[in-house]
């Protein structure tokens, strides 16, 4: 057993390398930007729109947050980002960020900013493409994602038309094994090292104490999902930003000196030996890149699933969740996590040395001692428990809708219990080699994804056009809103606008 978990090792250590090169982080940080550029930095220049659509919605739209009616399988627009928030903020945000500043130094805190602000139009187009493409399954379930966009989307494109299937196909099957990776593994082992850790709790018992629960709400599909990502998602992200919130106030002469070292760390500024400043950048761009895509998901057509199950009628009106998701994960969750490790001097800001012996959450929890005492493991562990938790929950769904598309509805049952007895075996599996296939499982599922996107680009700026147009600019407010791929479903949604505006 030993030797075949070596085997494995050294064989996802080779493909990660592969993957995880070059030409992978430009197709990444490529696609964002040429999505950014062609939609005229959207999520610039409309930041008051996006904005105002989104977060400040939950405020002041009743339709945003209300639930469905118990006989409707499609869940709230609130509820859908609850759900993709819960899938995306987990491990990466506290043990993730922390590794990437212990192997990238500071300058990998920039990169994964620039990973964000991109990757905020890759995440918008994603949601776009995902409902305008979406249609029921036999439950009469929303059902969409990167395998259908990818199948009729770009099934009638010269010379990648042939390609459209094969590429769902291959989408999908990446997302399924993803699932057991990034969503179930990599999240239960930390969970249960935290709880180990802090509280003494054998690992084997955590992992069947997060089975059962867990089970008890995978098994009830994405209404009983989103019910508990709605409830735990707000509470766990409150909690933590006024955790860390505490400790930058505490050490806020130290922030000027902490934009300093990313800034320099990041563009290697410091007078070292030019081979040594290139090798010190390239650690920085690809920690801060792998770990901010690892965070957010912007590119993996993964959180695109759970927005496909809204309500919403509007294409633009999810992508701008989209916006906002990735905003939140990366640009808020991230950076104060970053924030609190950089200024509790804990790592030396003029040569990135570690200080001290701790790694992942520990280092976060020492951080946070400073200004939570004694109970800073705790706050930590449950911290890192719940984001964990409310992960391994979004990803369960992004896997049942992925073995959907390959083996029919009747299918994901057989996926969902094996799903769940996976987790017991994530409580006491290799950390390094868990994180490993999940860094490489990430940009398996982005290739197939990210060529869609880009084929498929002029569809996103036409919908975009079209909802700016009657929306925002107003320069027709007649015109018809292009709501789906499908006739039958556009005209649906149509009357049921109508009825609404009545």
């Amino acid at each position: 057993m030993e030797k075949i978990m070596e085997t494995i090792e050294h064989v996802n250590s080779a493909i990660n390398g592969v993957v995880w090169g070059i030409p992978m982080l430009i197709l990444i940080i490529g696609t964002g930007i040429y999505m950014t550029v062609g939609l005229k930095f959207f999520q610039i220049t409309r930041i008051k729109h996006w904005m105002n659509e989104t977060f400040l919605a939950i405020f002041k739209k009743k339709h945003v947050t209300a639930h469905t009616a118990k006989e409707e399988s499609s869940i709230s627009q609130f509820q859908a980002l609850s759900t993709a928030l819960a899938a995306t903020i987990g491990v990466g945000n506290i043990s993730g960020v922390a590794g990437a500043i212990i192997t990238g130094g500071a300058g990998a805190v920039f990169w994964m900013w620039l990973s964000a602000l991109f990757g905020m139009m890759t995440n918008y187009s994603e949601n776009v493409l995902g409902i305008f493409y979406r249609r029921k399954n036999s439950k009469d379930e929303w059902s969409g994602g990167a395998m259908y966009y990818l199948q009729d989307g770009l099934k009638n494109k010269r010379i990648i038309g042939v390609l459209a299937k094969p590429l769902a196909i291959l989408f999908a099957l990446f997302c399924v094994f993803a699932s057991f990776g990034i969503g179930n593994m990599t999240q239960v082992h930390e969970i249960a090292s935290s709880m180990k850790d802090t509280f003494s709790v054998p690992p084997l018992a955590t992992g069947i104490i997060i089975t059962v629960i867990a089970a008890l709400v995978i098994l009830g599909g994405i209404k009983a999902i989103g019910n508990v990502a709605e409830k735990i998602v707000p509470f766990m992200a409150c909690a933590y930003i006024v955790g860390t919130i505490i400790i930058l106030i505490m050490n806020i002469t130290s922030i000027p000196a902490v934009f300093g070292a990313i800034f320099t760390n990041a563009f290697g500024l410091r007078p070292i030996a030019g081979a040594t400043v290139g090798i010190m950048i390239k650690k920085a761009m690809t920690m801060g890149f792998k770990r901010g895509v690892f965070s957010n998901e912007a590119g993996l057509g993964s959180s695109v699933m759970v927005h496909s199950a809204s309500n919403v009628k509007e294409p633009i009106i999810q992508g701008m969740w989209g916006i906002f998701e990735v905003f939140f994960d990366t640009i808020v969750v991230c950076t104060l996590t970053a924030f609190t490790v950089l200024c509790s001097g804990l790592i030396d800001l003029e040569t990135g040395a570690v200080l001290t012996s701790s790694t992942g959450a520990s280092l976060v929890s020492e951080a946070l001692s400073e200004g939570l005492g004694s109970l800073a493991g705790g706050f930590v562990t449950i911290a890192i428990s719940l984001f964990a938790f409310t992960t391994v929950l979004g990803w369960s769904f992004y896997g049942t809708k992925s073995c959907e598309y390959l083996f029919g509805t009747k299918a994901t049952i057989v996926y969902k219990v094996i799903f769940v007895v996976c987790i017991t075996f994530g409580a006491t599996m290799n950390f390094e080699l868990a994180w490993a296939i999940a860094d490489t499982l990430n940009a398996l599922m982005a290739i197939p994804n990210l060529i869609g996107v880009l084929a498929l680009s002029g569809t996103v700026f036409a919908i975009t056009k079209n909802y700016l147009d009657r929306k925002v600019t107003k320069v027709d407010v007649n015109l018809k809103p292009m709501l789906s791929f499908d006739p039958a479903i556009q005209e649906a949604q149509e009357q049921a606008m109508a009825e609404e505006e009545a």
